[in-house]
């Protein structure tokens, strides 16, 4: 059986670093750390990191593409354990700048060119 994909848009395998800090719902930070990308798309990303997120959670992000770092609201959607004793969470974005936005699609249209 096959289940549709429902993601609006075009999600691209990517390995980049990135630092995470979390917040509570009053916008107070109540934790960080590093982790790296797996996916990225213009609304989201999946990322890895090794200490559990908690799901609902809001994050702010930096993430280093190549010669740029972009800066990214978003909120935890799901978090699981992987085989190598990490954590992938999925994250959908609701802040990102115009800017910000631009590399981003940058990034992925040069991703894309490049298979």
């Amino acid at each position: 059986m096959t289940t549709k994909d429902h993601r609006k848009h075009l999600r691209i395998d990517s390995l980049n670093l990135l630092h995470y800090t979390c917040m509570d719902h009053h916008n107070q930070k109540v934790g960080q750390g590093m982790g790296r990308t797996l996916d990225v798309s213009e609304s989201g990303i999946r990322l890895e990191t090794h200490a559990p997120l908690e799901a609902e959670q809001f994050v702010a992000l930096t993430i280093g593409f190549e010669d740029d770092t972009i800066q990214i609201q978003g909120q935890v959607i799901h978090v699981q354990p992987n085989p190598n004793g990490r954590f992938e969470a999925g994250i959908n974005f609701f802040d990102i700048g115009k800017a910000e936005l631009a590399i981003l699609k940058q990034y992925i249209a040069l991703f894309v060119s490049q298979k």
